[in-house]
């Protein structure tokens, strides 16, 4: 089977799982979800084993499985609408597939600069911020304790942004600069996360300025890592910051 077909037929097989898990009852659900995604982790691996190295498993691997676990978790929110739940469906399909694609170019260009990596690494750090959003929406929607909401938004974080800052410079290595840039990025929006708890905001405004905060960290560490974090680079996203915040201030409940 060629590489492109395997990854239809592997984002087709992970469509249908994603349908299957809505017929689980409420007490399994958790547990099909976290089936789905070690599911989805191994199904990956056949996908994309032609070029994949062993440091891999831990960089590329666990994208797609995230991705599809913050589908799913979404998933369940979802009103029964038949319509619905097909749009999500195909677009949860198609998604993977672009996934695939994006992983198998961070694969194949290790050590070469390939033109498609440009485009892979902006349709990295969408998926990046697609599945942050998800993720800390389903989080906040279970209205469980601010420690409880720091932990899970941390142990979701920390591989995503992981994978993100490696993907820059795709080394065979994780290098101590990416561990420690991973490590702050985290304990920053965990902090950040900890704070909204506190505050009474729908769990959609608070997974919009997630994803927001993390697109600027995510920018400014992937700037200082090609040492390309210029002048200009550093007003760019000091604006978007105060555009945040502003946004931030507008929506706030103060009464």
């Amino acid at each position: 089977m060629r590489r492109r077909e395997k990854f239809v037929f592997a984002a087709t097989l992970l469509s249908l799982g994603l349908l299957l898990i809505q017929y689980f009852g409420v007490e399994w659900r958790y547990w099909a979800f976290a089936i789905f995604m070690i599911t989805t982790y191994f199904v990956s691996a056949w996908a994309l084993t032609d070029d994949l190295q062993p440091h891999e498993w831990l960089t590329i691997l666990p994208f797609p499985a995230l991705y599809a676990g913050s589908v799913s978790l979404f998933y369940f929110l979802l009103p029964s609408a038949f319509l619905t739940r097909v749009l999500i469906l195909a677009l949860f399909g198609v998604g993977m597939y672009g996934l695939f694609l994006t992983s198998n170019i961070f694969s194949v260009a290790k050590g070469r600069t390939i033109q498609l990596l440009y485009a892979a690494h902006a349709v990295g750090l969408f998926f990046t911020l697609f599945t942050s959003m998800l993720f800390t929406n389903a989080i906040f929607s279970l209205k469980l304790p601010f420690y409880t909401n720091g932990v899970l938004v941390g142990l979701i974080h920390f591989p995503l942004i992981l994978m993100s800052l490696w993907s820059i410079k795709l080394e065979p290595l994780i290098s101590r600069a990416i561990w420690s840039f991973s490590l702050l990025l985290t304990l920053l929006l965990i902090e950040l996360v900890i704070l909204f708890s506190l505050l009474p905001l729908p769990a959609w405004h608070v997974a919009l300025f997630v994803m927001g905060f993390l697109y600027i960290g995510l920018g400014v560490l992937q700037s200082q890592i090609r040492e390309r974090l210029f002048q200009n680079t550093a007003n760019e996203y000091s604006l978007v910051a105060i555009f945040l915040g502003l946004i931030f201030l507008i929506l706030f409940p103060w009464k």
